[in-house]
């Protein structure tokens, strides 16, 4: 004997909004964290509010304070860097990819304090030299290098962080 089973691999449609039930349903989205334009218009388009409709509720939200690119980059900054360990490139790249304005993008990298920026990356550069496993001195630099560069960090700040390990 058989059981009917529920199919879990099945994505249900999205209950579409109304005009009104968008405009109070991303008012709260909006207040419970920082978000940018990208992530309002992709979740109104998500729930059938499309073109002028939701170009105009992202006025509105603007207008009423809820939507604020530069305080969402200044808190993405934040976060990323303090939490998650990014290093500028990768917060930059990012910020980009949401399509935040090269101004907005600018002010929120002041966030990032440059002599925690340096401790940061020595305390990165520091754990995953011990962390890594390579007898051969060259192999084990250029390990380190590569991971400290895929997490943000630039280049000749990683080369120089590497440099203070090893001879100190």
């Amino acid at each position: 004997m058989s059981y009917l089973r529920k199919e879990y691999g099945m994505d249900r449609p999205k209950k579409l909004w109304s005009l009104q039930e968008a405009k109070v349903r991303i008012a709260a989205f909006c207040a419970y964290q920082e978000r940018c334009k990208q992530e309002v218009r992709s979740k109104l388009a998500e729930r059938g509010v499309y073109g002028d409709e939701a170009e105009d509720l992202i006025a509105t939200l603007i207008a009423d304070g809820f939507l604020n690119e530069e305080r969402f980059a200044a808190s993405f900054v934040r976060g990323k860097f303090k939490l998650k360990k990014w290093g500028k490139n990768k917060i930059f790249q990012e910020l980009k990819m949401r399509k935040i304005s090269p101004n907005c993008i600018k002010s929120g990298m002041k966030e990032i304090d440059p002599e925690e920026y340096w401790e940061i990356l020595l305390q990165q550069a520091n754990k995953k030299w011990k962390l890594t496993n390579e007898a051969e001195s060259l192999k084990k630099k250029y390990k380190v290098q590569q991971y400290l560069i895929g997490r943000g960090f630039e280049a000749d700040l990683v080369q120089t962080a590497i440099e203070d390990i090893i001879s100190g």
